[in-house]
């Protein structure tokens, strides 16, 4: 298939004639069976039942309108998410209220995107219906996937409606924002398939005849209604034609070890998580769980979604060594949402660069490698291929040289098209223009991600977002370096934040821990020990005095979909003395 004339619809067509037998999805329900009940469907079986679903679609809708998808984690989302482009429209996947419970984010997606079809399932059809209530004019039609007779003849005759030109939009996280909708067109999901083939191949296929091996297998427990999760559990499988494996996010965390029992089961894995993943797996994995399974067939581990950490990727690689996972097969990545989440991933054939910097001079802008104890551990995520990338200062728009700290700023046929029906967001985001460029660098469009990084070494290393800087003080801290100082202490989820007070700003830190201990005064003595231990690492890694530290029980503190901490949610809590703290006698 030419990549001019790529599009879901298409491509789902054409791998139905290609491979009509072959697996396409494999759903791993462990709600039926805690030990997994596999339900599979060949490319011919979901090409059929997409065009039963897209035919009740067609019936309630004009091309381009928007449909969300609204279905708990399985093939009925994936049936869904393909019914709407094969109807031609928009489609929006969105996380399924379940249970009674109001999902802001969700709703507020809904009254955004305004859909004219919500397709869903039995299940949680009540709870979808009820939360989008409140949407304005007239109500929404609803397809429940699971009543329709989908092994029926369809009556949607293949291309007959033109796919719209934008496939879907895919709803940010908003770890910092109120959600805001991505505009990813087909070009943009297929690009880094064939526009940027030879930088996929060289970043992940080089070794295998430069093609993806042809038992390669997805595996993802990601939500399939983020960015990541979909495009690496759902359509990932369609655009390079291969065999997806997915599982629920909840199944995942009941028993991380379900994650690791799915790539050593499978063949040539290859799967892609945020950094706490790596946390829980190698914490919560025993070895009666691995009992006769080998690692050494996992093709890829990509980690993204939120810094990761060289302690963990030691702990992770530790743990799993006597399974024979092979440490080239880590692969610390970067890509927001914007740019199809994939730019960057460390180099192939190597295990993960790690490197050493100075923290105060990393603190004031400049990157420069140390040895002593007191620097700051960051982790490459290689060097860019998929996109044109340059480190520009955010306040002139001049581009930083190596070595220097700034805004990592995008340009290439990966990059959305912008915001949905937000052009000024869209203008500021992807709008944006460099001052005296270098040679052969466009002045624009480039798109501004918010995250700061540095060129070291010719390798990209993320240091974190702009606007979660810390200014303590009047240094600049970044959060992320001590939120990493203080996990290796607590063992949990941090969150540090800054207080505004008078002149100044304190330090504020929020940390998931366990309170074990068999008696009261044996857990708070503990607790007293961790605070102890956490002031003094921080003083001595970062030259900081934490104002609080706040310790609390696991599953405290705000989330994104993807796992990453909510900074501006984990302030208000505390303003508010929402946190429930574990050391309030300490």
């Amino acid at each position: 298939m030419e990549a001019t004339e790529v599009s879901l619809p298409a491509a789902l067509g054409e791998r139905a004639r290609q491979k009509p037998d072959t697996p396409a999805y494999t759903f791993v329900d462990y709600e039926i069976d805690p030990e997994g009940y596999s339900q599979t469907v060949t490319w011919s079986e979901l090409y059929q039942r997409v065009r039963a679903v897209a035919g009740e679609i067609v019936s309630c809708t004009f091309p381009g309108d928007r449909v969300a998808i609204l279905t708990p984690q399985g093939l009925e989302f994936v049936i869904g998410f393909y019914a709407a482009t094969e109807a031609g429209c928009i489609a929006v996947p969105l996380p399924a209220p379940q249970f009674g419970a109001h999902d802001e984010r969700a709703a507020a997606a809904l009254q955004d995107s305004a859909p004219t079809v919500l397709v869903t399932t039995s299940a949680v059809v009540d709870d979808v219906v009820s939360c989008a209530r409140a949407l304005p004019g007239t109500p929404p039609a609803v397809i429940e996937i699971d009543v329709l007779d989908l092994d029926a003849q369809p009556t949607l005759r293949s291309g007959s409606r033109p796919p719209a030109k934008t496939a879907l939009l895919q709803y940010t996280s908003g770890s910092t924002r109120s959600p805001a909708a991505v505009v990813v067109s087909h070009k943009n999901i297929f690009a880094n398939i064939f526009a940027n083939v030879e930088q996929v191949i060289a970043d992940y296929f080089e070794a295998d005849g430069k093609a993806p091996p042809a038992d390669l297998t997805l595996v993802s427990w990601l939500p399939t209604y983020h960015d990541m999760g979909l495009l690496l559990g759902v359509t990932g499988a369609l655009t390079i034609g291969l065999h997806s494996v997915v599982m629920s996010p909840m199944a995942f965390l009941q028993r991380p070890a379900r994650w690791m029992q799915q790539l050593a089961k499978n063949s040539c894995t290859f799967t892609a998580v945020p950094n706490f993943a790596f946390e829980l797996a190698a914490r919560r994995t025993t070895d009666a769980d691995m009992a006769g399974l080998d690692l050494s067939h996992v093709h890829t581990v990509l980690s993204g979604s939120e810094r990761v950490h060289a302690a963990t990727i030691r702990r992770f690689l530790d743990r799993f060594a006597n399974f024979n996972f092979p440490e080239s097969a880590l692969k610390p990545s970067y890509g927001p949402a914007e740019a199809m989440v994939y730019v960057a991933s460390s180099d192939p054939g190597r295990p993960p660069t790690v490197a050493n910097f100075d923290y105060e001079k990393l603190s004031a802008g400049h990157a420069e490698a140390c040895d002593n104890e007191s620097g700051v551990q960051l982790v490459s995520v290689g060097t860019p291929r998929a996109s044109t990338i340059r480190i520009v200062d955010p306040d002139t728009r001049v581009e930083n040289p190596a070595g220097m700290v700034g805004e990592i700023w995008l340009h290439g046929d990966n990059i959305a098209n912008g915001y949905w029906r937000k052009p000024q967001l869209s203008q500021r985001t992807f709008g944006g223009q460099l001052v005296d460029p270098s040679t052969d660098t466009p002045t624009s469009p480039w798109l501004r991600t918010g995250d700061l990084g540095v060129i070291y070494d010719g390798e990209l290393f993320v240091i974190g977002r702009i606007e979660d800087l810390l200014i303590v003080d009047g240094r600049n801290h970044y959060p992320d370096d001590i939120e990493a100082t203080t996990q290796e202490i607590s063992g949990g989820r941090v969150a540090a934040i800054s207080i505004p007070a008078d002149r100044t700003e304190r330090l504020a830190v929020i940390a998931e821990t366990k309170n074990r201990g068999h008696s009261e005064d044996e857990m708070q003595e503990r607790l007293r020990t961790v605070r102890a231990q956490v002031a003094s690492a921080i003083s001595k890694s970062h030259g900081l005095r934490v104002s609080d530290l706040v310790l609390v029980p696991p599953g405290s503190i705000p989330i994104t979909t993807s796992g990453k901490i909510r900074p501006s949610s984990c302030l208000e809590a505390y303003r508010q003395d929402e946190f429930s703290r574990l050391d309030s006698a300490a």
